[in-house]
């Protein structure tokens, strides 16, 4: 397969994860899904991701290769033709993976059903250390199904269908060096490209929220950050300065929609008198940012005391709401009675809308 201007050939499943990466690691990966038997989905998606942002998408709906990311449309400074060429090479790619499937569904001796063959190849750039990593493998059904060691320049094949392809690829030596070239000089060179492109928003900083939350007060504290930017990010609980390791329960990143993150960690106090609160705290570490934020575990900084008057102000709240109800009933009936008497034989318009939403979830 070729894209950004290489060819190669080598295919995979696994996405790589830079949570809790090094702080200075930058990636780009490309993920190829061929499927069958889905007469809902595209037949064939690649994405690319630079730092787990999306920057561009084809699908053979569209049969279009389209930048996801403003800073993108930079490419067509060097190369005017850059889209174009990306849109024929996917359209290609397309019949290939076709063919992958089929190939695959001999192997297991399939003949019908949904099957999904997946590629994901890529490489890793530390800008500090300048050391590059690069990965290549593909799944058939959610599993492995062969991976290329870059270290040994040998193929791997998990399963036994897997292994005439193996024996293939390991014979030819050209394709190795091709590969092996591509991941370890063609890729990350790409990966610095594309960064600088978009160096205005990859490599921004932005600083959390921090607050704490207890439900109930047999509950865990949580600390909870979130708006945070890029999401290499460690959040952790402290007592009398030291890391807590007990006791904890650390949440995974997850995204925001407008492209921040959120993560949390929980530390059970059930133990833990009222009067040592004081001694703990939460910090939030941002990759790029020396100074850390610490939230210092206090009752009156949790959502666990109700606010003075919150009694009197939801019975007002609910008196208010039995009123609208009240009157909204009193106005409808005498709506209801106008019409009777009217006789009319007019029906409400069909909800075009939720008839198209229905279609699409049934």
């Amino acid at each position: 397969m070729r894209l950004v201007g290489a060819e190669i050939s080598v295919l995979s499943l696994l996405m790589m994860s830079l949570h809790g990466a090094a702080a200075l690691t930058h990636s780009m990966k490309f993920f190829y899904t061929a499927s069958s038997g889905l007469p809902n989905f595209p037949e064939f998606v690649i994405v690319g991701l630079l730092d787990e942002v999306e920057m561009f998408h084809y699908d053979s709906n569209t049969r279009r290769t389209e930048p996801r990311q403003d800073w993108m449309s930079r490419v067509t400074e060097d190369d005017p033709q850059y889209w174009k060429s990306q849109t024929e090479i996917a359209m290609g790619q397309q019949q290939v993976f076709k063919g992958h499937i089929e190939i695959a569904k001999q192997r297991f001796n399939q003949t019908g059903g949904v099957h999904i063959y997946q590629n994901m190849y890529g490489c890793e750039w530390d800008d500090e250390t300048n050391e590059v990593k690069g990965y290549a493998q593909d799944g058939y059904d959610g599993e492995d199904f062969i991976s290329f060691d870059l270290q040994t320049e040998q193929y791997i094949a998990p399963k036994q269908q897997a292994v005439i392809t193996k024996r293939k690829l390991d014979q030819n030596r050209a394709k190795i060096a091709e590969d092996k070239n591509y991941l370890t000089h063609v890729c990350p060179e790409g990966l610095k490209k594309y960064l600088n492109y978009g160096r205005s928003s990859l490599m921004r900083t932005e600083r959390p929220s921090v607050s704490l939350l207890q439900k109930t007060p047999s509950s865990p504290v949580s600390c909870h950050a979130t708006g945070f930017y890029p999401d290499r990010a460690d959040l952790f609980w402290r007592k009398d300065g030291e890391q807590l390791h007990e006791d904890v329960d650390l949440g995974e990143i997850l995204p925001n929609h407008d492209g921040t993150f959120q993560m949390r960690v929980d530390l059970k106090l059930s133990s833990v008198p009222a009067e040592d609160w004081r001694r703990y705290d939460c910090v939030f570490q941002l990759s790029g940012v020396d100074e850390d934020i610490v939230t210092k575990l206090d009752k009156t900084r949790t959502n666990r005391e109700k606010p003075a008057g919150s009694t009197s102000t939801f019975i007002i709240i609910i008196a208010v709401a039995v009123l609208v109800v009240i009157m909204a009933a009193v106005v409808g009936f005498k709506v209801y009675r106008k019409r009777n008497a009217q006789r009319s034989s007019a029906k409400w318009p069909f909800d075009k809308s939720e008839e198209e939403r229905l279609s699409w979830t049934n």
